[in-house]
């Protein structure tokens, strides 16, 4: 029984970003007039905070495509390093709300638990670059998660500043970021 409540800790919806921070999620605008097709396709995690699934996960990549039903399918990737086994997480992302397009509900199956998670689409440029965050209120705390995405494996870093300018500009701390590793990853299919 002890077994199974640390998983459920582990893996609720509260507790899916590991960065805390006193007081409510930051009110924060998302992307204008988002466009949810110019953003489908493959983008790969330059850069990220902390969360305990991926640990020891290289070569992050996402993959974006609409339904039908306008829902989207994520297809989350990565190769565990140290044994070098390919991983995926399928999920099914929703628009939040009819006003801010740019705010998706992604729901994920985890050990058989459906666990949502706020996807915040703050700025991207489709092409290049886009900025997320999602925070989850929790009593006096927030628990927070940032990634930097982009369209290439290796962007240059003219790329990852204008990432950064949209974090300084919505006063998201950069501290907690760690790159992500692109390297001796497998050519795509």
């Amino acid at each position: 029984m002890i077994k199974f409540g640390i998983i459920l800790v582990l893996f609720s919806s509260e507790i899916r970003s590991q960065i805390p921070y006193f007081g409510t999620c930051p009110q924060v605008s998302v992307q204008e007039n988002f466009d949810l097709t110019k953003y489908m396709g493959k983008w790969y995690e330059a850069y990220k905070y902390f969360i305990i699934f991926e640990l020891f996960g290289k070569c992050i990549e996402a993959d974006y495509s609409v339904n039908d039903n306008g829902t989207v399918t994520v297809r989350n990737t990565e190769i565990i390093e140290f044994i070098e086994r390919k991983t995926d997480i399928v999920g099914i992302a929703r628009a939040s709300g009819s006003v801010e397009k740019a705010k998706l509900i992604v729901k994920f199956s985890v050990f058989g638990f459906k666990v949502d998670a706020p996807y915040w689409v703050l700025e991207t440029d489709y092409d290049s670059y886009a900025v997320i965050l999602s925070c989850t209120d929790l009593l006096l705390i927030n628990t927070r998660f940032v990634w930097i995405l982009t369209r290439e494996r290796a962007p240059p870093d003219t790329v990852i500043q204008k990432a950064y300018d949209v974090l300084d500009k919505l006063k998201i701390s950069k501290t907690f970021l760690m790159r992500t590793n692109q390297s001796n990853c497998p050519a795509p299919k």
